[in-house]
């Protein structure tokens, strides 16, 4: 599928809107129609791309019946709001990661996109970018044995400033849910089964976020892993996987195209290479739609469900709670 075959709408106008307006062009299409909370950002995206339709008010997104598909990338906060209404509306969505705040707003969703027969998914990237389906195949291959190890690591550099959207408790700010959900995507890809062992540490922010994390996961497999998280200390974005007979190092994980296989035996390296960072929404879109058309589902809402669930009790662990679920 080289084309976008469905009518897609834009919930925000934000970086990842402006991303996927130049994915679905590049895939010979265009977005549909915009829906933004300030009609003029809307009316100047769309100029920019040159979609033909805007709403004055947000919600007309969700009774136009033109309207296919509709990707959410306003703050994590107000996903389960415009979920309820896009999926009681028969729409299906593509919502920006963290797809909800906790388990039960995404349970809630899942169950509302069941009794209207729609798909809902998250807009993870590294279930979609060509390297990590590459991999999986190789690892099923049994050419590297058994998983026991993974490490992950991502860390940026964010201005002490408490009322930017990192920091901000009422953005649903901190590490986890806006960095740490990449790297426990990661290790959800490659662990046979679901962790459900964790432990944890967590440094706050002076907001109360999460601004470090250390986290400690394994399964009843034995496979373990490890992830440090910062918002304040810069750390290069890097996945290890460490098999009997050799270890996997991705690096700029979240849009990967690369990997590095190094075994154990002779510490010969083998690089593996498929896909491209900069097309990592394309691949999303083009998954979206086959699933939406019914040709298998690629879009992996048990891995996302899985990942929500540990987020949902690491935060229980840490006391972090966010306004809406007050």
């Amino acid at each position: 599928m080289t084309q976008t075959t469905y009518k897609w709408a834009t919930l925000g106008t934000g970086v990842i809107a402006n991303e996927l307006a130049q994915a679905l062009q590049a895939l010979g299409g265009n977005l549909y129609s915009v829906a933004n909370r300030t009609y003029d950002k809307g009316l100047a995206f769309a100029e920019k791309y040159g979609i033909q339709k805007v709403y004055h008010h947000i919600d007309e997104v969700f009774e136009d019946p033109e309207v296919d598909i509709i990707y959410i990338s306003t703050p994590h906060n107000t996903h389960i709001d415009y979920l309820r209404k896009a999926l009681a509306a028969g729409k299906h969505v593509l919502c920006e990661k963290s797809i909800t705040l906790n388990s039960q707003e995404l349970e809630e969703a899942i169950a509302l996109a069941e009794k209207n027969h729609v798909i809902l998914a998250e807009a993870m990237t590294i279930y979609h970018m060509p390297i990590y389906q590459k991999l999986k195949i190789l690892i099923a291959s049994g050419q590297l044995g058994p998983l026991r190890m993974i490490q992950m690591n991502f860390g940026s550099y964010k201005e002490y400033d408490m009322t930017n959207r990192f920091f901000n408790r009422q953005l649903a700010g901190g590490a986890l849910l806006d960095i740490g959900v990449y790297a426990l995507s990661f290790v959800r890809w490659f662990m046979s089964e679901q962790p459900n062992q964790l432990a944890s540490q967590v440094k706050l922010a002076p907001t109360g976020v999460d601004e470090q994390v250390g986290i400690l996961l394994s399964n009843d497999q034995g496979e373990m892993a490890t992830i440090a998280l910062s918002l304040h200390a810069k750390q290069p974005k890097r996945g290890t996987i460490a098999y009997d007979k050799g270890y996997i190092e991705i690096f700029e994980y979240p849009r990967g195209q690369k990997a590095v296989i190094t075994y154990t035996e002779d510490g010969r390296q083998e690089i593996i290479e498929d896909g491209q960072t900069a097309q990592a929404l394309s691949y999303e879109v083009q998954d979206m739609e086959k699933t939406v058309a019914g040709l298998g589902n690629s879009m992996y809402l048990d891995y996302s469900k899985d990942v929500m669930d540990i987020m949902t009790q690491l935060r229980k662990d840490w006391g972090l709670t966010y306004p809406e679920e007050e």
